[in-house]
Order: C-alpha cells, then structure tokens, then sequence
C-alpha cells in the first residue's frame, strides 16, 4: 500500500463544543470537523472526507463514537474505507483497522462499537428520566419557542396575504414546519 495522506476527522454534537482536545498533538495533512449530531451518515464534513481519502491514507479519530453512534454506521464507515485501501486509526482506542484484520480485531470493533452505542442510549435514557421527573415537579418546560406571540400574528398575516411559506420562513429563520404549526395553532 502507498503512503498516503494522514487525515483527520473531529465530531462535536454541536457549535458551542470544544474540538481541541480531539486528535491533539497528531501532525495530519488535512482535518474534517463536524459540529453535527453522529446520529447518521449524513454529515458535511465526513462525507467530505469520505470523498478526499484515496488508497493508501489513514484516518484518524479520536474514538469510535466521534464516527458513528452506532454499531451498524461504524462498521459500514470501517469496512467501506478499509476496503478502498484506507486505514483507520482511533487513537482513544488504540485500535488501527486496515482490512487485513483478524477476526479478533473484528471483534474487537464489533464490541467497542456495541459498548459506545449502548453508552449512548443509557445517556439517552437517563436524560429523558431527568426530564420526566422535572416536568412532574414542573420544573422543565422545554425548549423556548422560536417565535414570539407578536411573529405569530404577522408570520399568519404574511401568510394571509399571499406570500409563500418557505420565504417567511426564511425571514424569520425558522423551519417551514415551524410555519405549518404556527397556522394550524390559529
């Protein structure tokens, strides 16, 4: 295998998270970051990444979670890059994946992958307990509305007169579903 490019990836779950201590220290040629949920495959950065690798780079990434939050995307990410000559590095792990695996390090991905997707559905779970519990000692009241009761009035009065969804959603910055609800709380 020729010797490629050394390629990062970083995820953060949102804009506000620190990426800094993802990857430090590593010299790499080039590095993708997220700031998006794992959730799903469909990220900007790494299918970016996913476009720029070629035969003979490696990838690294903090951990296993930072790729993919569950155990089917991480070894579809895995198999589909390892395939096309691409190693892949989780330096948290200290787990490198070229293709040759044995089938103990295929294990071994398999049950990291399973232990980070069951991590995550605990924390999951624990977090929607917390929130059962706020809202019976009325605590919780959820997320804050995107609109006012005022951009309610004029988003159904833009509406009225004619002018269509998308472009008042877009003038207030909010989904066209967040239009939808706001006229059919009317």
């Amino acid at each position: 295998m020729a010797q490629g490019q050394r390629v990062g990836y970083i995820r953060v779950s949102s804009e506000g998270q620190n990426t800094e201590r993802q990857l430090e220290g590593l010299q790499l040629d080039k590095t993708f970051t997220d700031k998006v949920s794992g959730k799903n495959q469909d990220r900007p950065q790494l299918q970016a990444l996913l476009g720029h690798v070629r035969e003979g780079d490696e990838v690294f990434v903090h951990s296993m979670d930072r790729l993919a939050r569950n155990l089917g995307d991480l070894l579809q990410l895995v198999t589909d890059l390892t395939r096309r000559g691409v190693r892949v590095t989780f330096t948290k792990e200290a787990q490198t994946f070229t293709g040759d695996d044995s089938s103990a390090s295929k294990l071994m991905l398999s049950i990291m992958g399973a232990v980070a997707e069951f991590e995550r559905a605990m924390i999951r779970e624990r977090q929607l307990e917390g929130i059962a519990i706020a809202k019976t000692k009325g605590i919780y009241k959820g997320r804050k509305p995107s609109l006012s009761d005022e951009q309610k009035a004029e988003v159904r009065a833009r509406v009225a007169a004619g002018e269509k969804k998308a472009a008042v959603a877009k003038a207030f910055n909010v989904s066209r579903e967040t239009i939808y609800g706001c006229l059919r709380e009317a």
